[in-house]
Parts: structure tokens; C-alpha cells; sequence
């Protein structure tokens, strides 16, 4: 039986759970096709205010199963490159709408996080790791190239000598590594990585989710935008959220002196 994603909610929060213990939780484009609806879902449900992504047991995603990618060779380069195609463009579309949901995605990493499992764990927003975490870009060593944006990830925030040691050699990298680079948000004891994440989720939750998603949104642009862009992008997204309800309720509860009740 190939792994679930399974949803829960928690609260404000949506929990999604990669299950299949016999591969570790390994991959599969029936997982990328799920993870893409329950995103679609999770953003235009008001009820939920942030994701959390988290592995079942002590592995959070072993990547890809190699059993299925050999059969894809099987099947010839014409129908197998297309079907692979299919494969990595369904796993990208889920770290597409990961990026685009407007609500907080935080993964919760526990034990190995493996080849397109790290991709899929560093475009959360934020990264939530135990200790002895490891994130292994590992497509090299058996004589394949990165999937699912973990080179776009790692380019931008590592050192080069330091990246490209990861996407060659298949080193581990270390959550407290990741951490001091600002690619891991928090780094927890082992076995607390879910209930931390579900701490983050709910403090995000309390807050006002148009907000929220305008930080979400302005972060991204400034990757791309001059000064005189983003400048203007955050004059704009200013103005809207000073005329939202919730522009409203924010300032009075804080002159109030309660907190506020944020829609």
C-alpha cells in the first residue's frame, strides 16, 4: 500500500501526515496529487489558520521509492520520461501551492528528511527540526540530480562549497547547521517536533490571517523586487490591511489593552 497523506485538524491548525512505515514514509505522485487538493482546500477554508507537515513515526520522508522509480526505466525513455515528467511536475506543483497558500506551512522534521522529503520540508515557510535531524539531498549518490526545489533552497541560503558538498556527496546536513543558515526556524528535542510546530501554528493562528498572508506574499516578492518595487508592494498591502476589519479591531484591542479578536 503506497503512503497516505492524512488530514487532521488541530484547532485552527490542519495536520498533514505522511504515512507508510514500511518505506519511511516515501513518496509517490498519488501523494504529490493529494498534497496539491488538501492545499487547495486548507486555502479557502476560513476555519484553518496555518499547516503543519509532519512524517508518521520517526522518520518525517524517506523521498522517493526507488522500487517505483526502476520501474519507470522499465517502461522505456518515451513512455517512462513522460510519465516521470508527469511524476516531478505533480511533486512541483505541491511545492507551488505550499508557496502560494496564504496561510503559514511549518514542517515538523523528525529523524531523516531524504532527497525530494527535504525539498518538500525547506519550502515550508517554517522549518521545525529535532536535534538529531538530518536532511540528506541524496538523488547523487544513486545517480540522479535534486527534485522538488531543494537546489533552488539550499543555492540561496548555504555557501556554495557547503551546497554543493550537500547536492553532490549526499552529506547530511545537521538542523542546528540549517538552523544557523536560516533555512531550520527552531530546533527541538527529539520526539517534540510536532508539538512544537502545533505551538508556532497556534501563535500564528491568534493573529490576523490577512496580515499574515501580506507578510507571507511581501517576503516572497522581496527575493525579486528593487527597493523601489517592494517598497511600493508594501504601501499597498499597508492600505488594504488598514481597511480590513481586522485594521480595525488590531488597534482598538491594543489600545484596549485586550487581545484581540481577529477574523
Amino acid at each position: 500500500m503506497p503512503t497516505e497523506l492524512l488530514a487532521e485538524q488541530h484547532d485552527a491548525t490542519l495536520v498533514l501526515t505522511l504515512r507508510d512505515p514500511a518505506t519511511r514514509n516515501a513518496l509517490s505522485r498519488e501523494v504529490y496529487a493529494r498534497g496539491v487538493e488538501l492545499m487547495r482546500e486548507a486555502t479557502q477554508n476560513a476555519a484553518i489558520r496555518a499547516i503543519v507537515l509532519r512524517g508518521d513515526g520517526d522518520t518525517f520522508c524517506a523521498g522517493g521509492n526507488l522500487q517505483r522509480i526502476l520501474g519507470v526505466r522499465g517502461m522505456g525513455a518515451e513512455e517512462g520520461g513522460r510519465f516521470q515528467r508527469e511524476s516531478v511536475d505533480l511533486l512541483s506543483a505541491w511545492v507551488m501551492a505550499l508557496a502560494q497558500c496564504p496561510k503559514p506551512v511549518i514542517a515538523a522534521v523528525e529523524g531523516f528528511a531524504a532527497g525530494a522529503g527535504a525539498s518538500l520540508a525547506l519550502a515550508c515557510d517554517l522549518v521545525v527540526a529535532s536535534r538529531d535531524a538530518k536532511f540528506v539531498m541524496s538523488y547523487a549518490r544513486i545517480g540522479f540530480s535534486p527534485d522538488g526545489g531543494g537546489s533552488w533552497q539550499l543555492a540561496r541560503f548555504l555557501p556554495r562549497a557547503l551546497a554543493l558538498k550537500a547536492l553532490w556527496l549526499a552529506t547530511p546536513l545537521e538542523a542546528i547547521t540549517l538552523q544557523e543558515h536560516g533555512l531550520v526556524t527552531e530546533v527541538c528535542e527529539p520526539g517534540q517536533a510536532q508539538q512544537t510546530a502545533l505551538n508556532l501554528a497556534a501563535q500564528l493562528a491568534r493573529m490576523a490571517p490577512n496580515a499574515v498572508a501580506s507578510v507571507k506574499r511581501l517576503s516572497q516578492q522581496a527575493l525579486q523586487n528593487d527597493l523601489a518595487a517592494q517598497l511600493t508592494a508594501e504601501r499597498e498591502h499597508f492600505v488594504a490591511n488598514l481597511f480590513h476589519p481586522n485594521g480595525g479591531e488590531g488597534p482598538t484591542a491594543f489600545l484596549e489593552k485586550r487581545p484581540p479578536r481577529f477574523e
